[in-house]
């Protein structure tokens, strides 16, 4: 938030247009140094009493059921009922439909607008109103996609399916006005009309302008309507791939006697009355055989069977990347990879390669050394296959389970209650940036489920910046997986959309919708706040607070600190427009924020911070905190380096796939693609002689979800850890705040709005040898490969 200044609005649901006058203090930070302690108690800057009664509330709302129940029933007395996410519209099913089509008509009256421009003044505002034209969209599409989803009323769910659909619909109409992008290009080609425009305002255009392009908005009918037909037949190919993957064949048929190693209770699950077994090949069983049963036969059966697709299921995948192959054809590229890219960090193909390659690389001695430990315990045996890895690493664990693994860790996650891990990304966040998190009372009707909890984020002067729904525990139907939502994006609100509502005939409307929202006095002009969801799946604790609060593993702390990375992008990268506002930036730069706080949740600097026993309060131990070192390390150096050649693989095959021109993707055999890129760089390949040849890719979901893009991930990660090493000097500055404003400075508070290599090549600095000549400034190959010399460490997470 660095340079922009905010009303101080805590505890306000709201602003209303008379705050638009009141005035403000200015935003102040304070450096605060390196400090390298076992534990301390947490004295809040300026040594705020309010501050330090926030940090506690904040541990007790999640850790405390009788606690959370008294917070949120006093604003009973106080706050008027609202809509979900305080959005004025959604206090019942039906506000759903009202929401969408009044949203619909200011996004009509923007088009009409557009369309009409004729004067210099007119194309000037352009950029601005598409760009407010796209946050109307994504007001009713980003709230309604996720309530459909986590709402457990079947009436509130269908509603907003309802909407999402009518917005989708009118997207889709916008996608074929031709008129709109003529209108953006004419603006963007004028001198006049770009001397005037922000840098923002110019990204957003190009931004724009490459969207309808991608929707071929620029091809006459024929080709548009192919385009058309193209797309919805990748789509539904695509949703087929993923859910209806299956193997060749559903089970092996083993001696029940052959499976000693695996668990009795299993083997009598699945065994016959003429005392065979029959091992499914997909689930959870045929892992847990791979891993334990001794007979190695057996292993390499179900081995097999569970890298073999069906027919069926390799001739979608083929037909989805014949379809793709030509779509980029007809939109004028030489492959779907290489328009795919053409807006990405990576920007071709030859890049991704050039970056994966040299990572396997900086890999492959650690592969080396972990195959040589496995084939050491197999001994003369054989030489060691791929159906023998899962269970030498699983004999490896134990081994190091048994021999050194300190009793002390099994007492680790006592350390770890749910509201002291939140507690403790208050207080790194207030290290770092100067913003902490704040228990914020909700009104009725404004959360989907009673254990919502609302955090309110707000800087060092009490200005608040962001909002934060907390679904953090379990319940019946909810989904498991952990995930971050935008709900609504940082944007500033012009001056004469406040005047819409001021002129409307409801005295209610409000700009932003009845959403946070918060004053830039410098610019005269409301800001519409970022409201984010994270959502996880923890145990509840206990309904009368005695006993232990959710407790979670390292590897669940691990995780709630990636969730909150992509919130702090959201919250940190506050843009004027909301095209590049937070994690809405390239989708090879997306994960960084994410896999780099996950570095912060176990260093020693920051567990000082916040680890604290659950009932006693008695800090984690530096001995503790040096036994989960000594474990993660431990269980790098037995898979972290295979792991990471298989992300690597998979990256591989995914731009092999996607570099074939359209004429070479009609005929692709992509098993035999699979098996040539895996004889080229996997050091423990499948066997080629096998009949029919295992055909992995038809189990690989992600080709539909991350088409040419599967390398963002380990992209990120690599660049992760170099600033981690170089920035935060590998934890030694994990609360430095000086490191803190530089990486705020140079990466988060841009959100997209700024090219990712600059990003990175900034919070690096020019001096650094990685960036010799402006390599890194400049991107493209040379840079790729850059990054891929970094290498992905070897990452274990103790058990």
């Amino acid at each position: 938030m660095g340079a922009s200044l905010l009303l101080p609005l805590r505890r306000r649901p709201w602003t209303c247009r008379t705050c638009l006058l009141q005035a403000r203090r200015s935003l102040e930070t304070a450096a605060s140094p390196a400090t390298h302690r076992t534990a301390f108690d947490y004295l809040p800057s300026k040594n705020d009493a309010q501050k330090k009664s926030d940090d506690d509330t904040l541990r007790r709302v999640f850790d405390s059921q009788p606690f959370w129940r008294e917070f949120s029933q006093r604003s009973a007395a106080h706050l008027k009922p609202t809509g979900l996410v305080q959005n004025q519209y959604l206090t019942s099913p039906d506000g759903f439909r009202v929401f969408a089509t009044t949203t619909l008509q200011k996004c009509q009256a923007i088009v009409a607008k557009v369309l009409a421009g004729t004067t210099l003044e007119d194309y000037q505002s352009m950029a601005r109103d598409l760009d407010r034209l796209s946050d109307l969209l994504c007001r009713v599409i980003d709230l309604s996609d996720f309530i459909r989803v986590i709402h457990p009323d079947p009436r509130v769910q269908e509603a907003a399916t309802q909407a999402y659909a009518l917005m989708f619909e009118y997207m889709n109409v916008l996608n074929t006005t031709t008129g709109l992008n003529d209108q953006l290009k004419k603006a963007a080609a004028n001198p006049e009309v770009t001397a005037r425009w922000s840098d923002e305002e110019k990204i957003v255009a190009q931004i724009l302008i490459k969207d309808f392009s991608n929707s071929a908005i620029h091809m006459p009918p024929h080709a548009r309507q192919r385009f058309v037909n193209l797309s919805n037949d990748i789509s539904q190919l695509g949703n087929t791939f993923v859910n209806a993957a299956e193997p060749a064949k559903s089970h092996v048929t083993v001696s029940a006697n052959s499976l000693r190693g695996l668990d009795p209770i299993l083997v009598q699950q699945i065994k016959r009355w003429n005392r065979t077994a029959s091992v499914p090949s997909m689930g959870l069983i045929p892992r847990l055989a791979l891993r334990s049963v001794h007979d190695e036969g057996v292993r390499r059966e179900v081995y097999l069977a569970t890298r073999t697709s069906s027919a069926r299921q390799i001739q979608r995948l083929e037909q989805l990347l014949a379809k793709r192959a030509e779509l980029a054809q007809l939109s004028g590229y030489d492959s779907f990879a290489h328009m795919t890219l053409s807006d990405k960090m990576a920007k071709s193909p030859e890049a991704v390669s050039n970056f994966l390659t040299s990572l396997v690389g900086s890999n492959r001695p650690y592969v080396q050394e972990e195959l040589a430990q496995l084939q050491r315990m197999k001994g003369s045996a054989g030489r060691l296959q791929p159906w023998d890895h899962a269970y030498y690493v699983h004999q490896r664990v134990l081994q190091y389970s048994q021999s050194r693994r300190s009793r002390e860790l099994s007492a680790v996650p006592e350390f770890f209650s749910l509201g002291t891990v939140m507690q403790g990304l208050s207080r790194l966040f207030d290290r770092l940036y100067g913003v902490r998190l704040v228990p914020q009372e909700t009104a009725a009707g404004e959360t989907w489920n009673s254990d919502v909890r609302r955090l309110d984020v707000v800087d060092e002067a009490d200005r608040h910046i962001a909002v934060i729904y907390c679904d953090l525990f379990s319940r019946p139907n909810k989904h498991p997986n952990p995930a971050h939502y935008t709900l609504r994006c940082a944007r500033e609100i012009s001056a004469e959309e406040v005047a819409e509502c001021a002129t409307t005939m409801d005295a209610s409307a409000h700009p932003n919708d009845g959403m946070a929202t918060a004053v830039d006095r410098d610019a005269k002009t409301l800001r519409q706040l970022p409201t984010i969801a994270l959502v996880c799946d923890f145990p509840e604790p206990p309904a009368t607070g005695t006993g232990r609060p959710s407790l979670l593993s390292e590897h669940s702390v691990r995780t709630l600190f990636h969730e909150m990375g992509h919130a702090l992008h959201s919250i940190l990268g506050q843009t004027r427009l909301q095209s590049i506002s937070g994690t809405r930036c390239a989708t090879d730069f997306a994960e960084l924020p994410s896999v780099l706080m996950e570095r912060f949740a176990t260093a020693p600097e920051v567990l000082a911070l916040y680890a604290r026993h659950w009932e006693t309060n008695a800090p984690l131990s530096e001995s503790m905190m040096q036994h989960m070192e000594k474990d993660r390390t431990a269980h790098g150096s037995i898979y972290g380096a295979m792991e990471n050649e298989s992300q690597i693989l998979m990256a591989l095959v995914d731009q092999a796939y996607h570099s074939l021109p359209a004429g070479q993707a009609t005929s692709i055999d992509s098993t035999a693609v699979f098996h040539q890129v895996s004889a080229e760089h996997c050091t423990l390949p499948d066997p080629t002689d096998t009949k029919p040849p295992t055909s992995w890719q038809g189990f690989f979901g992600h080709l539909h979800g991350y088409g040419a893009t599967y390398y963002s991930y380990i992209f990120d990660r690599a660049i992760a850890n170099k600033l981690w090493e170089d920035v935060f000097q590998q934890g030694k500055a994990a609360v430095d705040r000086q490191a803190g404003e530089r990486y705020k400075n140079e990466v988060l508070r841009w959100g997209g709005g700024r090219n990712g290599w600059n990003c990175v090549a900034g919070v690096l600095g020019s001096a650094h040898p990685a960036n010799a000549d402006g390599r890194l400034v400049e991107g493209g190959d040379e840079a790729m490969r850059e990054v891929g010399r970094w290498g992905l460490g070897r990452d274990g997470v103790s058990e």
